[in-house]
């Protein structure tokens, strides 16, 4: 398992720090958590290694997150895929760490940004894996103001660097489509992302101006509805999942260069727009409104709802947040205190946390997809031994029915490691895939020294 991780965290130019880089991914992953304690399962000489690992200069965030995407390349090779990204806020509570970190929210929350981009299949909505982001702190408050700033003096440029990495990482894919949350609408996003030969589809941030005259919102509203759908909304703080009964509108605009934007921009963007909306929400409920624009054409209702399919799979990144946070690695209960080892941290929990989704998500076969996405040649070979030695099915009803060497095919090894009994009708999780890990990197251990040749 080290190898493999290795590979991907393989950017400091030394092969111990390589070594101690996948040591700590993988602890992490099969704990769980970002306690370094925790990821060394106690042992004083992993906490020291670990330790010295964060307090390395060689061991950069710019480095840990330029290993992101080794494998996501290429795996993304001939797919449509969504190149998901977003901000998070990583807060941390501990007074040392208050002190070395820069404001996120509102009030005196301290903490690091983690903005994101996952590659994820278009078709099916596998997680392929990480393509790109940063990880970074606020240095004070900023005392001229936002409109009177250039593009590059602005937070919002990660938006575009972000799709930079992608255009590069994401190279050898069919069809690549940014998809992002309201805060990436704006101008120069729109026509930069376009100009590197990615398509894009954001959410309405605000009403605009369009070329020839008329508003954004207004013209939508003109539009008569063309369908009607039960929609289902996935949960989020402060939101339960619900279906929501929504009517569709779609159409053409032609957006028009807001008078503050960099005047190097062009004047007018052509653009499709999607809109759907709840008409009679429930009770106590916030309607829903989804105004999506997009450079792909939409000329027919099933190209209106495919945009619809995929701005609905922007959930995988708010799951990614969520599996770093409160419900995976609880990132933000880190006992680290310095904001370089923080941000540190961060980068490496984002891969670990991918980890642990890919593994769930490849549960029940549905993504015919290699193992090699997640495991190395040295893990997929120790899976083989397990499965061979200990996991000959008694019954048909459990036998391993994925192929041999899938994602699939490993992750009910994995998940049979963690004492799942190997029936369908229910399913194992994230504990159980943790369990699993723990155990197999014990069992890798052993058969890694048993079929090393010594001289």
């Amino acid at each position: 398992m080290m190898r493999d991780l290795s590979d991907r965290l393989g950017f400091f130019g030394d092969a111990r720090l390589d070594e101690g880089g996948a040591l700590l991914l993988e602890g992490m992953t099969r704990e769980e958590s970002c306690c370094l304690r925790r990821a060394a399962d106690g042992e004083r000489n992993k906490i020291l290694r670990f330790n010295d690992l964060m307090d390395n200069d060689r061991v950069s965030k710019e480095a840990i997150i330029e290993g992101w995407s080794a494998a996501t390349a290429v795996a993304a090779a001939g797919r449509d895929v969504l190149a998901i990204q977003d901000t998070s806020e990583v807060k941390f509570n501990r007074p040392a760490q208050r002190q070395s970190l820069g404001q996120v929210g509102y009030g005196n929350v301290r903490g690091v940004l983690l903005h994101a981009m996952i590659a994820v299949d278009a078709d099916d909505g596998l997680l392929i894996g990480l393509v790109g982001g940063d990880v970074y702190t606020r240095k004070g408050k900023r005392t001229v103001d936002h409109t009177a700033r250039s593009l590059d003096d602005k937070e919002s440029r990660r938006w575009i660097e972000t799709s930079e990495q992608a255009a590069e990482v994401l190279s050898e894919a069919r069809r690549v489509t940014v998809v992002a949350d309201r805060e990436s609408d704006f101008y120069p996003n729109h026509v930069l992302t376009r100009q590197r030969g990615l398509h894009i589809l954001s959410r309405a941030y605000r009403d605009r101006q369009l070329a020839g005259g008329g508003m954004l919102y207004g013209t939508i509203g003109g539009w008569p509805a063309v369908d009607r759908a039960a929609l289902e909304i996935e949960a989020k703080p402060g939101r339960p999942a619900r279906t929501a009964a929504v009517e569709l509108r779609f159409g053409p605009v032609r957006l028009a260069r807001p008078h503050k934007t960099e005047p190097d921009m062009p004047e007018a963007l052509d653009a499709h727009v999607v809109e759907v909306r709840e008409p009679t929400p429930p009770k106590g409920a916030k309607p829903l409104v989804w105004r999506l624009i997009t450079d792909h054409c939409v000329f027919t209702k099933a190209d209106a709802w495919r945009i619809v399919g995929w701005y609905k799979r922007r959930w995988l990144i708010e799951q990614l947040f969520r599996t770093m946070k409160s419900q995976g690695l609880r990132l933000e209960d880190s006992q680290v205190q310095h904001a370089d080892r923080l941000i540190k941290l961060t980068a490496i929990a984002a891969r670990a946390a991918v980890k642990v989704m890919q593994l769930v998500q490849a549960r029940d076969g549905t993504y015919p997809v290699s193992a090699r996405l997640v495991f190395g040649d040295d893990e997929i070979d120790a899976l083989s031994a397990v499965a061979e030695t200990r996991y000959k099915p008694r019954s048909q009803r459990q036998a391993n029915p994925h192929p041999h060497g899938s994602l699939a095919w490993a992750a009910w090894i994995i998940a049979r490691l963690g004492r799942w009994d190997g029936y369908a009708r229910k399913p194992p999780g994230p504990v159980t895939m943790r369990h699993g890990l723990k155990k197999f990197e014990s069992i890798l251990i052993g058969w890694q020294t048993a079929n090393t040749c010594i001289p």
